[in-house]
């Protein structure tokens, strides 16, 4: 009960910040013109709306309420579609710092906001297509096999996609994607250090670009932790009591599934110099606040 309770009011907590860091990036003007606030707000919107459909199905599970398929279904799927944005996101972004330290005479040219509309359109394009195929794989599955509408667990991606062949998708797709998004940031690092050597003039925007990246690829190694903690959990789950694998299983939602999520809010709230007065203002309910 204890572990539950940190575990919800922690995950609020980080709704809390998120949400005020979402309120900021709409706030001024300079956030909503320049490219590198717009995909944050991106990511920081598929990041929030990952955290509430895992608190939401993780409160379902604590209170012990077990669900049709047509109910968990939508749940699950709203989780699945936001966690394929945040890495294709990251890779914009780790684009686009490679191209304004690499680049900065192009910088404007290429980031246009007819190009940053282009790029997130086709973002959310391919996660609805990952969605849409899970979708026909689930319609396959259930006209094929006999189920109770009622589902006899609670409601979890691991309920939900039962058969072999959702976990056959899930190595391939997270495999493809996640190289994919791994190596567009690792070459974006190598890009951005190498002329961090070589250059002779702002080297400390190129340093901090390096330290942005470098976060970044820690964020996606999480992310793609998080992935994968449905087969840890089940592996652990053979080899220890009931109680215990809850108490794993709380510090897993938390590290694995919540902690990744707040994770751009940490990195752009706290390093960023343009965005951290106001979101200190905003998060102080604009009173005096030496929080920060």
């Amino acid at each position: 009960m204890l572990f539950g309770t940190l575990s919800v009011g922690s995950s609020c907590s980080f709704f809390y910040i998120n949400s005020v860091l979402l309120f900021t990036l709409r706030s001024k003007q300079v956030f909503c013109e320049t490219s590198r606030y717009i995909l944050l707000f991106n990511l920081l919107f598929a990041d929030t709306a990952t955290l509430v459909s895992n608190i939401l199905l993780y409160i379902l599970a604590s209170l012990r309420i077990k669900m049709s398929y047509y109910a968990c279904g939508p749940l699950i799927l709203l989780s699945v579609f936001t966690i394929t944005i945040s890495p294709l996101t990251l890779a914009v972004m780790s684009f686009e710092r490679f191209v304004a330290v690499c680049y900065p005479l192009r910088h404007a040219a290429i980031f246009t906001m007819r190009s940053l509309s282009i790029i997130i359109a086709l973002v959310w394009a391919f996660s609805f297509i990952h969605i849409l195929i899970r979708v026909f794989m689930l319609l396959y599955v259930f006209t094929t096999t006999s189920l109770d509408l009622q589902m006899n667990d609670f409601c979890s991606k691991e309920a939900m996609f039962f058969t072999p062949i959702f976990n056959y998708f899930e190595e391939a797709y997270s495999s493809i994607l996640f190289l994919s998004v791994g190596a567009v940031i690792f070459a974006s690092y190598i890009g951005v250090a190498l002329v961090a050597r070589s250059a002779s003039k702002d080297k400390a925007s190129a340093r901090k670009a390096l330290q942005t990246l470098l976060l970044h690829l820690i964020q996606l190694s999480l992310i793609l932790t998080s992935t994968l903690s449905s087969t840890i959990i089940t592996s652990i789950a053979r080899r220890v009591g009931r109680l215990t694998l809850i108490r794993i299983y709380n510090v897993c939602f938390v590290s694995l599934n919540i902690f990744p999520r707040c994770l751009s809010a940490l990195i752009y709230g706290l390093r960023d110099q343009t965005i951290r007065p106001a979101l200190r203002q905003n998060l102080c309910c604009r009173w005096r606040c030496s929080l920060f």
